[in-house]
């Protein structure tokens, strides 16, 4: 019909609301960025949103029934066995026999290894606007003609959601929050994409508004309002509805882009430190982890979020990286501290000398749980002082590890495994799952 153009939903479309006069202003803006331009209607004060053609209105509604929607509310209860499975303890089952092959094992694991397989296949220097190009906690794009710039970035946890999906879905906004605050930005929106089931089907409506609730709490917490978002929803096969999942996307404003601050470690002789919860963890840190998942085949365990402690370590890594003081910050998430600094190492091609750590009663869950509120971070010695005092008055523990040096990952008396190994774990997984021997850790370390 010729009223397809109101109705279809081509992607890369937006409305843009311009002040009178302006017009033109936005159009030459628009056309700087090759983007094509339109002048489809002009607001009024009679609460319609009305349709024409030519001299003939097509379609009038009453934009209430838009910005005050009927609500409706289905049948919501908890899937009994996931109840039980969030019940599950890990602290009976074995603890980790080798810990140096388990963190192999995880950064070759889909959820953590080195997605640059994927990333390289599109321009990510568009403009030369890029200052953290994909691989890190966040990518950082200059607002040019500014000192600003912009940290964006996307996390999502479906095991967490299906466990327990209000503390998942908070769970969510945190990492994503800490992710653009270990870039040194300030978050500030969150846009979100709720990828469940069937709606109609009691569990599934249960998990989405849960889901949504953890959401909401932890953007008031954080002060991240959800500005846009999408929703998919009757993703189902014969074998049931797809792990509930929702993506949460993080914008974070720098004030100044000189002082991002970056993955990796940098300098040799560098502290490391761990901001957020002491270095040994109870067992339940290991629930909905990816080790539990790669190491004893199970998606179940509790799950847990503190959102203050979440809102409180984001203003420190914020107020440290304007002040100068890390060399590098990376937040502990999937995979726990080991994979974290793991990371770290690989990307500073420098190893660490965490040797003296006393890990506790329980190794996995010291190395390989996913407590939340925590980042590796890494700063001149002669800057320790300050971070410790500024941790503290943040409310934060900032507990010491080691020592950036060398050629390998040394953590306590349980595992130490060179860098060189790590990475081609890491970066070698995606491609060869994929059959594309052409990328190899020769190709990605030259």
């Amino acid at each position: 019909t010729p009223y397809d153009v109101m109705l279809s939903e081509s992607q890369e479309r937006m409305l843009a609301l311009v002040r009178p006069g302006h017009e033109d202003d936005v159009r030459q803006l628009f056309e700087r960025w090759e983007l094509a331009t339109a002048i489809v209607g002009v607001s009024t004060d009679d609460g319609l949103a009305r349709i024409v053609d030519g001299p003939d209105e097509v379609a009038a509604i009453d934009v209430a029934l838009l910005t005050d929607p009927p609500t409706y509310e289905g049948d919501a209860w908890r899937d009994p066995g996931d109840a039980v499975l969030a019940q599950f303890d890990p602290g009976t089952l074995p603890d980790v026999s080798d810990a140096s092959s388990a963190l192999l094992r995880l950064l070759a694991s889909p959820n953590i290894a080195d997605k640059s397989w994927v990333t390289r296949q599109y321009d990510h220097q568009v403009l030369t606007n890029t200052v953290v190009v994909p691989g890190s906690d966040a990518g950082v794009v200059r607002i040019k003609g500014s000192k600003r710039a912009i940290a964006l970035c996307t996390d999502g946890d479906g095991r967490a959601v299906r466990l327990e999906p209000r503390i998942g879905g908070a769970r969510c906004v945190a990492e994503a929050a800490r992710n653009v605050a270990c870039s040194g930005a300030r978050p500030l929106a969150v846009t979100d994409c709720l990828n469940f089931g069937n709606p109609e089907r009691p569990e599934t409506y249960y998990q989405l508004a849960q889901a949504i609730q953890g959401i909401a709490d932890a953007c008031r917490a954080l002060g991240t309002p959800v500005v846009s978002g999408n929703v998919s929803l009757y993703n189902e096969t014969p074998d049931g509805p797809v792990t509930p999942t929702p993506v949460i996307g993080m914008l974070g404003l720098i004030e100044d882009v000189s002082k991002v601050v970056r993955m990796p470690f940098r300098d040799e002789g560098d502290r490391v430190l761990l901001l957020g919860a002491e270095v040994p963890q109870k067992a339940a840190t290991l629930g909905a982890s990816e080790y539990l998942a790669l190491e004893h085949d199970r998606e179940a365990g509790p799950v847990a979020v503190d959102l203050p402690a979440e809102a409180a370590l984001v203003s420190l890594l914020i107020q440290a990286a304007d002040r100068r003081l890390l060399h590098s910050a990376h937040d502990c998430a999937h995979g726990g501290l080991a994979v974290a600094l793991a990371e770290c190492a690989i990307a500073g091609d420098v190893g660490l000398d965490a040797s003296a750590l006393d890990f506790g009663p329980r190794l996995d869950a010291a190395l390989f749980g996913e407590a939340g509120a925590r980042a590796v971070v890494s700063l001149h010695s002669d800057d320790v002082d300050a971070l410790t005092a500024l941790a503290a008055d943040c409310g934060v523990v900032a507990t010491p590890l080691g020592t950036v040096t060398g050629s390998a990952l040394h953590l306590g008396q349980a595992l130490r495994v060179e860098i060189v190994d790590l990475a081609r774990a890491h970066r070698d997984a995606i491609p060869l799952a994929m059959g594309d021997a052409a990328l190899t850790s020769t190709e990605h370390m030259s």
